[in-house]
Parts: structure tokens; sequence; C-alpha cells
């Protein structure tokens, strides 16, 4: 077993650093398949042993081999959360193969879209249109196929989805319209579409509440601290994400506690 979350880490680092060539090459257009990955500052082409996720960091203590410029701590980080996500979804979903492959997909892009908006502070449509298309055949194959995927979360119905994904999108577009855009972003609204497909009725109420209580934490600690040179702006796709994995989890993390407890 321990071999088995070793190697499920291992991919999950590997493809988030893959996921950092994305969230720096996207943006401007560059290659990101074919081109060989290299050292931002400097330009100086990489070789495999100065990719090796989070290990090459440290053994280059944080600095580029060739000019010596500081690497960022995002780089680490996001391959660092990477294989902790993946581990924990294999932790909760190893006993379908399939809804694992769905999920860890959904994880990949979920991530590029948190740091992609955190830094960008946009969300860009061919990633949002991608989970909506994803959730929405994953809804159409549970329903065929529900035999296949025993998971809580593949009994709501397309019809539940469907009017839930529509239903919030709507009441926040109305938002949007009604602040000019002051309140919330439009790439929000086309996330609600993917939140009401893949969480159904009620989960996506969860996932509201719990994004709007810890963007409102954070926010009035980023006002308490503005005086202090920090910015008070930040985005709410990265708090969209996070309340859309805690409200989809919520049973696990429950069932969890209660087992502590005991």
């Amino acid at each position: 077993m321990i071999i088995s979350y070793l190697l499920i880490f291992l991919i999950g680092s590997s493809i988030g650093s893959f996921l950092n060539v994305l969230i720096y090459r996207f943006p401007k257009g560059e290659d990101f398949l074919s081109s060989r990955s290299f050292c931002p500052k400097c330009r100086h082409k990489l070789n495999w042993y100065d990719l090796i996720p989070l290990l090459s960091f440290f053994l280059l203590k944080r600095k580029c081999r060739y000019c010596k410029e500081p690497i960022s701590f995002h780089y680490p980080l996001i391959e660092l959360l990477t294989g902790i996500f993946f581990c924990f979804i294999f932790y909760n979903l190893e006993i379908n193969f399939l809804f694992f492959i769905y999920f860890s997909i959904i994880t990949f892009f979920l991530i590029l879209i948190f740091f992609y908006d955190l830094k960008y502070y946009i969300i860009p449509n061919i990633l949002v249109y991608s989970l909506i298309f994803l959730a929405f055949v994953f809804n159409i194959f549970s329903h065929f196929y529900p035999e296949s995927l025993l998971m809580p979360s593949t009994q709501y119905s397309i019809l539940n989805t469907t009017c839930t994904a529509f239903g919030t999108s709507f009441f926040f577009l109305l938002i949007f319209l009604i602040s000019r855009g002051k309140w919330i972003g439009f790439g929000d609204i086309k996330f609600f579409v993917f939140m009401g497909l893949f969480l159904g009725f009620p989960k996506i109420l969860a996932a509201i509440f719990l994004a709007s209580l810890l963007g409102s934490i954070i926010g009035l600690v980023l006002i308490v601290f503005k005086k202090k040179g920090l910015k008070s702006e930040i985005p709410f796709g990265p708090f969209l994400i996070t309340g859309t994995y805690l409200a989809f989890f919520w049973e696990n993390f429950i069932n969890w506690y209660l087992n502590y407890l005991r």
C-alpha cells in the first residue's frame, strides 16, 4: 500500500511540474508540448536532472544551475500540492478506478485554474469549457452505466446537475449585470456551470457558502494588512475551487472526523 501511495505521489508531482510549465507558457502563447523546459530568467535549456520534481529544487539550493538566479517557491509548491492531492484522491476513490481517473483529470484542471487565476486574475475559457465538457460527459456516462460508478455523487440525475448548473450560473449572471461586473467576474459565472454539473444540488450550496466564507476571511485579513503594502485584491476563482473540493468530499471529512473521535 505504501508503494502505491508513493507511486501516486510521484505521478502527481510530475504532473505538477507540467502544470508549472502550463502556468508560465500558456498566457505567453509558447509551445508547452514539444519545446524543452528552460530557465525563465536566462532561458537556458534545462537537463532532465534539473527537472526532478521537488528534489532538483533542494539539490540546486533554490538557484538556477546556469545563471544562479533564485527559483520561485511556487514551483515546488505546485508539485507538492499536486502529489498530495493525487494521494488524497486515491485514498478516497481507490474503490473505483474509472472515477479515480475522472477526478484526477478534474483535479488537474482545478489546480491549473487555481494558480492561473491567482497569478493573472483570469480564468481562460478553454479551461472552463474543458471542465464543463468533462463533467457533462461523465454525467451522461454515469446515467447510462450507473453500475460501473458506485459513488454517492453519481446518484444525481442529469436533470439535477443540469438544472443546478444553469440555475446557479443564471443567478450569478444577474448579480454580474446588476453590479456591472464589480462584484463578480464573468469567468466565475462560467465556472458555476461546471460546479453545478460536478456537484449537483444540494452540494453546490455548501460549495458556495464555503467559498464565500473563505473569501470573506481572507479579504478581511488582506484589508487589515493593506497598510503594510499587501494587495487587498484577490480573485474569487481559487475560493470557488476550494469550496468545490470541500463540498465534494464533505461526507469523507465528516466520517474521518467521527472515526478520529472514536
